[in-house]
């Protein structure tokens, strides 16, 4: 028989704490006890999976792999462009007879429309599917590319650049809500890395492939390039992948179901389980059961699938949309290009958004002033050169995403043990401090080393190994925050720090360039540091009084979405 899930009250009091979205039980409390999977004794399946084995928790790991092999080639192949163009300014310049100022905007509108266009991708999205999203974003961009390798003007270049910003929204936004559809909540870690990896390694990498190929077979053929390999990754999403978005019974609906006693008794009182409890409007995904006629009767698991890991998906899960089985789509469509919005009253999430538009904006700006500065004398260096110097970017960025989640997960285990095995989400973000030096110390390098030509190996080495290291842990650590605190509304947080982070991108990509003709290097590129820090620091008073602010925002409606 159904019972009511929360005994919010008696586990607050037990534990001398208040519970709000975003806190996390690591243990069991008394006579509490929590749901195990049946394979791992000492670990939750979250969420719990239901008992179709069409239902992508269900699926096989051979076809989670590939499903997730496929969205990270989406998120590689369409972040490869938007920001390859720094090593090819000058070719750029010559061919449409510009300056430098007017070949960076090739830039920044394309990031500016890339942040806007997820206002319509993530409703399209949350309303037909995934599949619809990366079929149609991906062959935008295939469209858009072979326009830029033909276009013949500034202004067509331009209409391709922004044409090509709109295809590639869904690179920044679509990925971790795939690896939440289809993997358990203990799973998305390394998944979550893989994703990073993916999008800022593109960012990354397509300067290098750009700059030799601009030099030696033209600009124009690093595009047909990129029309390739989004044309193949085009295939293999048509082919093989299925739609993950799967019909969840809504939060507040969730109950829990009466069960007889565990029959080894000291497995289940003395093993700590990992398990979360929410308040009545959050994501109840991992529910307490207790017995009706006894409420102080220790509770079990209820029954797991025994298809988890053997499913499948179906026929109709390969059709090119979705459509909600209540037929609310219209109000749907109209909810999720809300939210995004309303979500910039929450503190939490302008925290997040401030800081990842800063630290990616460290990024840009060496994308940004390279060729500026290694192009010109003293260095002279030639395309391929400059390209090739993003090398260090791309090795620190995989520092950063190898040392960051251990790190991390450490300093939060332990203040989790020191609080009797009360997580809260705040608990991660002290790991920002050794990161924040790194960008202090990276960002002196590279106004310094640009300003008083020192050699380029201390630049490069030094300066850019230390922009990728931040740029790859900072943002994911308080994005982790965020989700940890808001995660029925996943996709919409990372709407919001999307547009947050491309609206200061391109504005500051219209100044830098004449601001650093006028001054020099070092006050813009302190000036974009001393933000940076500003915004990190304010992740102190959330590290005090975050759970106070998750307190106020803890009866709103996006903890039922």
């Amino acid at each position: 028989m159904a019972i009511a899930v929360t005994n919010i009250p008696r586990l607050e009091r037990e534990l001398h704490t208040e519970i709000y979205p975003g806190t996390e039980i690591m243990t069991d409390v008394g006579t509490h006890h929590f749901v195990k999977s049946s394979s791992h004794p000492d670990r939750v399946l979250v969420p719990q999976p239901s008992d179709d084995p069409h239902d992508p928790l269900n699926w096989s790991r051979l076809r989670k792999l590939v499903v997730i092999s496929i969205a990270t080639a989406v998120s590689f192949s369409q972040g490869l462009g938007p920001l390859a163009l720094a090593p090819m300014f000058p070719q750029l310049m010559e061919s449409f007879d510009a300056d430098l100022a007017a070949v960076v905007k090739f830039t920044g509108v394309c990031i500016l429309v890339l942040g806007f266009s997820n206002f319509f991708w993530i409703p399209i999205q949350t309303t037909f599917g995934r599949r619809p999203v990366l079929i149609f974003s991906t062959l935008i961009c295939v469209v858009s590319n072979v326009w830029r390798a033909t276009a013949k003007s500034y202004g067509s270049y331009m209409g391709a650049c922004v044409l090509n910003g709109f295809g590639a929204g869904p690179a920044e936004t679509s990925q971790p809500e795939i690896i939440a559809d289809i993997l358990f909540l203990h799973e998305r870690g390394a998944y979550n890395t893989l994703y990073f990896t993916a999008y800022f390694g593109s960012l990354m990498v397509g300067p290098i492939i750009a700059g030799p190929m601009a030099e030696h077979v033209g600009w124009r053929n690093f595009f047909w390039f990129n029309t390739a390999l989004l044309a193949l990754v085009l295939i293999l999403v048509v082919f093989f992948f299925p739609e993950t978005k799967w019909q969840r019974t809504p939060p507040s609906e969730i109950s829990a179901v009466d069960t007889p006693p565990p029959v080894d008794t000291n497995d289940s009182l003395e093993k700590p389980t990992l398990s979360t409890i929410h308040n009545e409007n959050a994501d109840p995904e991992i529910q307490s059961t207790t017995n009706s006629n006894d409420n102080n009767a220790p509770t079990t698991a209820a029954p797991t699938s025994q298809i988890v890991g053997h499913g499948t998906p179906c026929k109709r899960q390969f059709a090119l949309y979705q459509l909600s089985p209540n037929g609310d789509n219209i109000r749907t469509l109209l909810t999720a290009f809300y939210i995004p919005w309303k979500l910039h009253l929450f503190p939490i999430i302008e925290l997040s958004a401030f800081v990842v538009s800063w630290s990616a904006s460290v990024f840009l700006t060496l994308n940004l002033t390279q060729s500026q500065a290694f192009a010109a004398p003293p260095y002279n260096f030639s395309s391929q050169t400059i390209g090739f110097f993003n090398f260090a970017i791309l090795v620190g960025a995989l520092i950063g995403l190898l040392t960051n989640g251990p790190l991390s997960d450490w300093i939060s285990m332990r203040a989790t043990l020191r609080n009797r095995g009360v997580r809260e989400p705040e608990m991660r973000l002290p790991t920002m401090i050794p990161y924040l030096v790194v960008c202090i110390v990276g960002n002196f390098v590279v106004a310094f080393g640009y300003e008083y030509k020192w050699d380029w190996r201390i630049i490069v080495l030094i300066g850019y190994t230390a922009a990728g290291i931040q740029v790859a842990a900072l943002p994911a650590i308080v994005s982790t925050y965020a989700v940890d605190s808001y995660k029925p509304v996943a996709g919409s947080i990372f709407v919001t720090i999307t547009v947050n982070k491309n609206l200061w991108g391109y504005g500051f990509s219209e100044f830098i360039t004449k601001w650093i003709e006028a001054s020099g290097f070092v006050k813009p590129i302190m000036m974009n540091m001393s933000l940076t820090v500003l915004w990190c620091l304010c992740a102190v008073p959330f590290y005090v009084w975050g759970k106070r602010v998750r307190k106020w925002t803890a009866k709103s409606d996006v903890h039922d979405m």
